[in-house]
This record gives structure tokens, sequence and C-alpha cells, in this order.
């Protein structure tokens, strides 16, 4: 089974920033005047070193930061609460209920449900879980899960609200093969059902693997926006071609 992005709704994209800055409260620039277009049909992988921005930036496009300068826009109408029901955020570190696989799953399905229901609906919770290889965990308690299983499940409940953009920060930091495997494959199969994706990664490899384009981020600029195979191929810009040799960025 394959989750669809939201029916009945324009598209939200292309998003948009314009000169889209971030200042933290001790006056340190973090995001320094961004101008970036996103098309649908491509999955984004945003790149860099360590204190690149990129968790920063991912924030500010998902509403959790409010840019200190700058526009976000999505299919031209600025960011929103309506607009953000149509997204999800996955963390690096999954926070989850302190209930059962299955009670993560109903919560989301319970708020997201038709006008007029109160319960959520079984068939689809079991879906989902099946999505995510955990419908045999769906009565253990959620946090007895392993590192992996815990990503699949925080995956499994953003998926629950079908979301039109899907956003991943460093998603398989930390985790073995096996689960990072399992998370890019899920991530794979969100984006052929139509979901915007837009991950931030440190892993090269992984990279390779998933990106359909890639923005680089370094020092809170953004240095180069590419298709995936050019940026590997023929990156244009000294920082991205020192951070793919692995050359330390300063």
């Amino acid at each position: 089974m394959r989750d669809a992005p939201s029916h009945g709704f324009a598209s939200l994209l292309p998003l948009q920033t314009c000169d889209l800055t971030f200042t933290a409260a001790n006056g340190s620039r973090l995001i320094h005047g961004i101008d970036l277009t996103l098309d649908a049909g491509s999955l984004t992988v945003v790149m860099g070193p360590n204190g690149a921005g990129k968790s920063v930036f991912l924030r500010l496009l998902h509403g959790l930061l409010e840019p200190t300068g700058g526009t976000i826009k999505y299919a031209g109408e600025p960011l929103s609460d309506a607009i953000r029901k149509r997204q999800a955020l996955v963390f690096q570190k999954p926070v989850l209920l302190r209930r059962s696989v299955a009670a993560n799953i109903d919560f989301v399905l319970k708020l997201r449900a038709r006008p007029g229901s109160t319960q959520p609906d079984p068939v689809r919770r079991d879906e989902l879980l099946d999505q995510v290889g955990l419908l045999d965990r769906a009565a253990q308690p959620a946090r007895q899960l392993s590192g992996g299983e815990q990503q699949r499940l925080a995956l499994a409940r953003a998926l629950a609200t079908r979301p039109d953009i899907l956003f991943l920060d460093e998603p398989t930091a930390s985790l073995d093969p096996a689960s990072t495997l399992m998370i890019e494959q899920i991530t794979s199969d969100a984006h052929a059902a139509g979901t915007k994706i837009i991950c931030v990664t440190h892993d090269v490899a992984q990279a390779r693997r998933l990106a359909g384009d890639v923005v680089f981020l370094s020092n809170g600029h953004l240095i180069e926006t590419a298709n995936a195979d050019d940026f590997f191929s023929n990156p244009k810009s000294r920082e991205a071609q020192a951070y793919l040799e692995g050359r330390l960025i300063v």
C-alpha cells in the first residue's frame, strides 16, 4: 500500500523562498538571504557540513521557526496553519507517545478523521504499520522498539496525515544499515506515490541513492542547487567540491 497526498486541494508547490533570513536570539545569523524554488516531481536532498544551517532551514520551511527576514510561499501563498496541516516533519530522534505502536497511529488518525467520526480507522492503521514493517509489533509499547523501528513508526505516523510535503531531518542518523535501507525504501515509496520529499542528510552516499535534486548549504548560505546527477558529477562551487571530496570547509 502506498500513501497518497491530500486530495481535493490545489498543489502546495512550487515552494519559494525570497531573501529568507534567520537570526538567533543571541544575534548569530544562521540563515543568510536564501532565494530558492522547489517544484514537484523530484526528491530534494538538503546537504552541507555540520553547522551549515540545514535543520534550521527545514524548520523555517515547516513553520517551526519564524523568519527574521524574507518570505516563504507555497504556490504563491504565505505559510499558514492550513498549509502546515498539509505537511509533516520527521525528526532525527523520533518523539513517540507513551502508548502502544498501534495507539501512536490511532492518535493521528483520530485527529485527521472525517467530520462526524470519533474513531480511527483500524484498517488504515494496519495498512500503515504493514507498510513500515511493524504490523506484528502493533500491541508493543512504542518506546520498547529499537531505534530503527521507532523511526519507522514516526514515518508511519507522518504518512498517516497524507501529507503533500514530507520533511525529513536526518532520518537515518546513527541507524544500522538494515534500518537505513528500510527507511530509504519507505521514503522512496512515498515519493513515488506523489508526496514531495525534502530530506536533510549529511550522508553523501544516501544523498546519491535518494536525491533527484540537491540543495547545498554552507555557513547558512545557499551555495548551489542542481540536478543530482550534475551535482555529484560536476559540482560548480569549491565548497561543494570540497565537501564531496571529504575535505573540511572553513
